[in-house]
């Protein structure tokens, strides 16, 4: 018996050696001063907002809203978009369903994102009017469809013509005039992403303007650290509706990368079952906000969040 437990602890200690020494490495250069731990469930630095984007607080879901007379906004960077009278950007939610039409925002989702009363809405010059139409919510209220899908707002827009609400999540985005999502002509996407790079390995390095040299995964997205994060011991405080806005980059094979440091590259099983890759055991994320290849939204979030370098550090940090 003791020979076989004096086996196991030896196998142990091996498997804490070998972990110890991919992550033990010099911890002092790149965590400017983070906390380790769980992350302030208010905003702390990553955008939870209940992960619906918005950290309004009040009792109940706005009240609706009417569009009055729709029009159209032409926007270099989403193409044609919806918008209601006053020049706010309409969204659609990949949650909900336009066949049958149904809404799937309810209790904090419906007051970050208030819903589009039906009322007295009216088709925007050129347009077609036979796409729009109304749900009835739980609640009685007659919410706007275009092509099916409800409309919203966004509680974080303030003016007209603003679309903080685009890519929220990953399932929010601006509409387009016929209920399709908002995209630059020619994009071959209804998303507003164009397309994805070819032939790239699952994580690679891409020559950013602003940036300079930036880790990208296998669809050319931004990728990034939170400095509230720990390498060793390894910990991720982005947990919860965080994750919603900063969602962890999925394990990758060790030959599937270009250019990259390969020290300290091992995935990190979270406490909460997702598995997620690690830089120099640093854990790695995309934005949801980074709708398509070359954005990087992300950059300086919060103050805790930057894009990774190929040496995994963290780029345009404050010293």
């Amino acid at each position: 018996m003791n020979t076989w437990r004096n086996a196991s602890l030896a196998v142990t200690a091996v498997a804490v050696l070998a972990l110890t020494t991919a992550c033990g490495q010099d911890q002092g250069t790149n965590t400017n001063g983070q906390s380790v731990g769980a992350a302030k469930p208010a905003d702390a630095g990553y955008g939870a907002d209940s992960g619906y984007g918005s950290d309004t607080g009040a009792a109940g879901a706005a009240a609706a809203k009417p569009a009055g007379q729709l029009a159209v906004w032409d926007s270099k960077k989403l193409g044609k978009v919806l918008t209601d009278s006053e020049g706010f950007t309409l969204y659609r939610f990949d949650k909900d369903t336009a066949s049958p039409p149904k809404s799937n925002c309810e209790g904090d989702c419906a007051k970050a994102w208030p819903v589009v009363a039906a009322g007295d809405a009216k088709a925007a010059a050129g347009t077609d009017a036979t796409l729009l139409g109304e749900i009835t919510r739980a609640d009685g209220t007659k919410q706007l469809t275009v092509a099916g899908w409800p409309m919203y707002r966004y509680a974080k827009d303030t003016s007209p013509g603003d679309a903080n609400g685009q890519g929220v999540g990953g399932t929010w985005f601006a509409s387009a005039p016929d209920g399709k999502k908002a995209a630059v002509a020619g994009s071959g996407s209804d998303s507003g992403a164009e397309a994805t790079p070819a032939d790239l390995p699952g994580l690679s390095v891409r020559k950013d303007p602003k940036l300079g040299d930036i880790v990208v995964d296998s669809k050319g997205m931004t990728v990034y650290r939170f400095t509230k994060d720990s390498a060793w011991p390894m910990k991720s405080a982005c947990t919860g509706a965080c994750l919603e806005k900063w969602p962890v980059v999925a394990p990758v094979d060790k030959n599937d990368t270009e250019g990259i440091i390969k020290k300290g590259f091992v995935t990190f099983d979270r406490p909460d079952g997702i598995k997620q890759q690690s830089i120099d055991c640093w854990p790695i994320y995309t934005f949801a906000g980074d709708t398509k290849p070359g954005d990087t939204n992300g950059q300086g979030v919060g103050g805790t969040w930057f894009a990774v370098s190929p040496d995994s550090k963290l780029v345009g940090a404050p010293k």
